[in-house]
């Protein structure tokens, strides 16, 4: 999708045996548009070598402030001029200490010294044993690094090089790739809260069988990311489905719609913008069989009796009438036809402010998709594109809408 592109990124390498990651980084970042400056410390080249860095970024790396190919001689001010970040990954304690002290004795501190704060900001992937990240010297120079503007990207937990486990671990490149990304996205919703639901519910026939639908929940992850991105605080509330939680984002599963709905109701209380994406069931067996039901001879299907599952949208619309409005609630609409004139009737039936439709189920599944935003003032296309782009445009309108300018 090319989420980086037209960016310059400076790669920092320090010592530590995450530096394998970093070239997994390199490539993602390459593959995402970005232009990747490598730059190594001595440490580091003793667990990866430049070669292989210069081969992955297509870029000469550097390694010493002394390096003949700049003219001036002034690699750590013209590299810091040309980036539009610096991302450090991995960081050993060691550099981390030299950050705080504005140590400046080879190429990759003093380029961090050098940078124009204002303009290139600096984003720190930490890496070390877990004693060494639990020490207080450590969390003193993660708090000063956070106070001097530094963006800490957190650490992974797990077994470590040394056999310990812990935290410490430096992050997944596919995990500091979406950080970064979402770095640069607009903080459109910064400081609010939005809660999200996704997916299909099941809605059990007995222990072993039960009416679900196609919804693969991609949609509403991509809205809960993208939302994460705009700065806020996201609660996925997510029905059986088989998707990763993107990043940063406090996910509760549920399976049937009932279950939904007290999930949706506990995170309410404190949400300003509630997007329902989840496909609900309408329907539930009235009865769940606490045995499988048999097949009866001669052939005959079992009688089944259904009853309405709650309206999860037009329960919480309501209640966010009775708030005066606090609550932007934001519903969907999947049609297999009229789609406009289904959309319209549903978004005035529900008592929301905005409302998307699509096509179904022909997008269920699908990575892209092509959606309608319908309001009281008319109809509004987003063209097709992939869903994570859809639900950037998406937070954008909702953010026009729930926090003007």
């Amino acid at each position: 999708m090319n989420d980086l592109a037209g960016k310059h990124i400076v790669l920092g390498l320090t010592g530590g045996i995450a530096c394998y990651k970093a070239a997994e980084l390199c490539r993602a970042l390459v593959k995402e548009g970005a232009t990747v400056q490598v730059v190594m410390t001595e440490a580091s080249e003793q667990f990866i070598t430049p070669v292989t860095m210069q081969a992955l970024s297509n870029r000469p790396v550097y390694t010493s402030q002394w390096d003949p190919r700049e003219p001036n001689n002034m690699p750590h001010i013209n590299l810091s001029r040309q980036a539009d970040a610096i991302l450090i990954a991995p960081c050993s304690a060691d550099f981390m200490a030299r950050l705080v002290h504005g140590r400046a004795d080879e190429l990759l501190s003093l380029m961090c010294l050098a940078r124009p704060i204002a303009r290139v900001p600096l984003l720190i992937a930490p890496a070390m044993n877990r004693e060494m990240w639990a020490h207080p010297a450590t969390q003193r120079n993660m708090a000063q690094l956070a106070a001097d503007g530094a963006t800490l990207l957190g650490v992974g937990s797990g077994l470590q090089a040394c056999g310990e486990t812990g935290d410490g671990r430096m992050l997944e490149p596919q995990e500091l790739l979406e950080d970064l990304i979402a770095f640069f996205q607009p903080k459109l919703l910064a400081g609010r809260r939005v809660v999200v639901t996704a997916g299909p519910t099941f809605e059990a026939l007995d222990p072993i069988r039960g009416i679900t639908n196609h919804s693969s929940g991609k949609m509403g992850f991509a809205i809960a990311r993208a939302a994460r991105e705009a700065g806020a605080e996201v609660a996925l509330i997510a029905g059986p489905v088989s998707l990763a939680t993107p990043r940063g984002v406090r996910r509760v599963d549920v399976k049937s719609a009932r279950q939904m709905l007290a999930a949706t109701e506990a995170e309410i209380p404190q949400a300003d913008v509630f997007v329902a994406t989840a496909a609900v069931a309408d329907w539930r067996p009235a009865t769940e069989s606490d045995q499988k039901i048999k097949k009866e001879g001669g052939g005959q299907p079992p009688v089944l009796t259904f009853t309405e599952n709650p309206d999860i949208l037009a329960t919480v619309a309501q209640g966010a009438r009775a708030r005066s409005g606090e609550l932007f609630c934001v519903g969907f609409a999947a049609e297999s036809h009229d789609l406009v004139r289904n959309a319209r009737a549903k978004r005035e039936r529900k008592g929301v402010p905005l409302l998307v439709g699509n096509i179904g189920p022909v997008t269920f599944g699908q990575d892209d998709n092509q959606m309608l935003l319908v309001d009281a003032q008319g109809v509004q296309e987003l063209p097709r594109a992939s869903k994570l782009v859809l639900a950037r445009q998406l937070v954008a309108e909702i953010a026009r809408r729930r926090v003007p300018a």
